[in-house]
C-alpha cells in the first residue's frame, strides 16, 4: 500500500468531525503554500466579507469561513475544542444531528456578524471591509449545547480534576462579553455569541421534543445525494400481504419507541446524576445508538 492510499485509507476510517478537523488542518497548510510560494489569494473567496454586498457574490461564505483559520494557535485552539466538545455529544446523540448542531452554529454567528457589520456604525469593527474565518461559532454552538442540555456533564482536564461543560460556557461566555466591550476582536466575538444563542436554542427545544435541525438535515443529505454516484442496480419489488405488511411497520414502531424511552430515561439519569453515573450496559447502549443516523 503506497503512502497516499494508506493516508486515504486512514481519511476513510475517521468519523465525520475526524474528518472535518482533517480539512482544517489541510485547507490551513494549503493557504499557507499557495500565499508564501505562489501569492496567491484564492483563500479571500471563501472568508465572510463584512459587507453585505460583498456577502451576496459569495453567499457559500456563510460556511466555507468556518474552515479557514488566521493562525495556528487559532486552529488548534477550535480543533482540539471542537475534538472534546464531538466527542461527548457524539456519545449521547445522533452524530447526524451533533453536525447540525455545529453547522447551524457557524451560519447564525457568520448571520450575527453580518447583521452587526451593517446595522451598526463600521467603526464598531474598527475598519471597513473586514472580514471573518475560524471554527470558533460553530465550537461555541456545541458548547453552549451540552451545557444547557446536560448541565451535569464533565471534561477531565490534565488527568487530574474533573470541570463541568457548563463552567466553561460560563467562564467562555463572560470572557467573549467582557473583550467584545473592550472593543478586542469584535467581529470574533460577535460570532461567538451568535453560536451560543443557536447551541441554547437547539438545547432548550429538544428538551421539549423538537429537533430544529431536521430541516437542515434534510437539505445536507440532499445537497450531499448530488455528489453520490449513481448505481447501475435494478430494484426488485416483491409484493407481501398487507396484514404481514402492517404488522412488521407496527413492530418497529413499537420497537423505535421503547428505543428512544429508555433513550429518554438515560438522558434524563445524566441530566441528574452526571454521564458517569451510567452503569456499563447504559454507557454501552447509548454509545450504540449515537451511531444510528
Amino acid at each position: 500500500m503506497t503512502t497516499l492510499e494508506n493516508l486515504k485509507y486512514r481519511y476513510n476510517n475517521l468519523d465525520v468531525f475526524g474528518k472535518i478537523i482533517t480539512i482544517n488542518v489541510l485547507v490551513f497548510i494549503v493557504d499557507i503554500v499557495l500565499t508564501s510560494l505562489f501569492r496567491l489569494n484564492i483563500i479571500k473567496y471563501f472568508v465572510l466579507p463584512s459587507g453585505f454586498g460583498d456577502f451576496v457574490l459569495q453567499p457559500w461564505s456563510i460556511i466555507s469561513y468556518g474552515f479557514l483559520h488566521s493562525g495556528f494557535f487559532h486552529l488548534l485552539f477550535n480543533m482540539l475544542f471542537l475534538f472534546y466538545l464531538s466527542r461527548a455529544a457524539s456519545n449521547l446523540f445522533r452524530t447526524k444531528m451533533v453536525l447540525n448542531i455545529y453547522l447551524l452554529g457557524i451560519i447564525s454567528g457568520g448571520l450575527a456578524y453580518l447583521a452587526v457589520a451593517n446595522i451598526i456604525p463600521t467603526n464598531f469593527f474598527g475598519a471597513k471591509n473586514g472580514i471573518m474565518v475560524g471554527a470558533s461559532a460553530g465550537v461555541s454552538a456545541l458548547l453552549m449545547f451540552i451545557a444547557i442540555y446536560m448541565p451535569n456533564s464533565q471534561i477531565r482536564l490534565f488527568n487530574a480534576f474533573n470541570v463541568k461543560w457548563m463552567h466553561i460556557a460560563l467562564f467562555f461566555v463572560a470572557m467573549d462579553v467582557f473583550r467584545l466591550l473592550l472593543g478586542i476582536n469584535q467581529g470574533g466575538y460577535v460570532a461567538h455569541i451568535g453560536g451560543y444563542i443557536l447551541g441554547y436554542y437547539y438545547a432548550t427545544q429538544l428538551v421539549k421534543g423538537k429537533d430544529i435541525g431536521q430541516g437542515f438535515e434534510r437539505m445536507m443529505d440532499a445537497v450531499a445525494g448530488w455528489f453520490k454516484p449513481k448505481s447501475n442496480l435494478k430494484t426488485v419489488h416483491r409484493r407481501t400481504s398487507k396484514a404481514s405488511s402492517k404488522k412488521s411497520s407496527k413492530s418497529k414502531a413499537s420497537d423505535k419507541s421503547n428505543k428512544q424511552k429508555k433513550i429518554d430515561a438515560i438522558l434524563d439519569k445524566i441530566s441528574k446524576s452526571g454521564y458517569d453515573s451510567l452503569s456499563s450496559d447504559e454507557k454501552a447502549f447509548l454509545f450504540d445508538a449515537s451511531k444510528e443516523d
